[in-house]
């Protein structure tokens, strides 16, 4: 039994602890096609992957530079979520400092971007229409703070829903019991596929989220 649960999301090797972390660019191996003369699985795949978030973004919002922007942050994000189901893989996106640095910087640049180049748009965008007088300033601050705590809402969202399931599926490896280990099994496939579909999903919603947002700026 781990002395620490969460010593599972230790970036340790037996070698070099950078190790770890240089799983990341795993995800740089995996995305380009350049390396095929013909169309290969794998870039069949990022194929159908990306139509489907340009489909989903069209209906939020259209920007071409900006959606091939997170069109990219939706596969790198997948990928690692997706890596982190390996056996004996680090999972990146469990640590509130990588997915801090996948919505942070997208996040300040949109609103660098608003106020210096739309100031009384972004100043109108803080107060909703037909509020009265005496709310205004309440509307302005909560509008202000709402702002504020997008780029960590995000964040721990997307490290939260990683780390649960990778708990529990530490709990259940720790079980050792022959008398439960048929059981065990049975839960331990229906959690990894659970896990799987929480990897697509998170990097779906951390990518719509960021649309969404984009979506607001003038």
């Amino acid at each position: 039994m781990l002395t620490n649960l969460f010593n599972s999301f230790d970036p340790s090797t037996t070698l070099f602890i950078q190790w770890n972390w240089l799983s990341m660019i795993i995800v740089l191996t995996i995305m380009p096609n350049k390396f095929w003369l013909i169309e290969s699985r794998n870039s069949m795949m990022k194929t159908i992957f990306k139509n489907f978030i340009d489909k989903e973004m069209k209906f939020i919002y259209f920007n071409k530079q900006l959606m091939m922007n997170l069109q990219s942050s939706f596969i790198y994000i997948m990928i690692m979520n997706l890596c982190g189901l390996i056996p004996y893989m680090f999972t990146p996106t469990s640590h509130l400092s990588i997915s801090m640095a996948l919505g942070l910087p997208i996040w300040l640049s949109l609103m660098t971007f608003s106020w210096l180049n739309h100031t009384n748009m972004m100043f109108i965008h803080l107060l909703p229409m037909s509020t009265p007088s005496l709310m205004a300033p309440l509307m302005i601050l909560v509008e202000s703070l709402s702002n504020l705590i997008r780029p960590i809402s995000l964040s721990v969202r997307l490290t939260a829903n990683m780390i649960a399931g990778h708990l529990l599926m530490t709990l259940l490896g720790n079980v050792n019991e022959m008398k439960t280990i048929s059981l065990i099994f049975m839960f331990q496939v229906t959690l990894m596929m659970f896990e799987i579909t929480v990897a697509l999903i998170q990097a779906y919603v951390f990518t719509i989220l960021l649309t969404m947002y984009s979506s607001e700026i003038p």
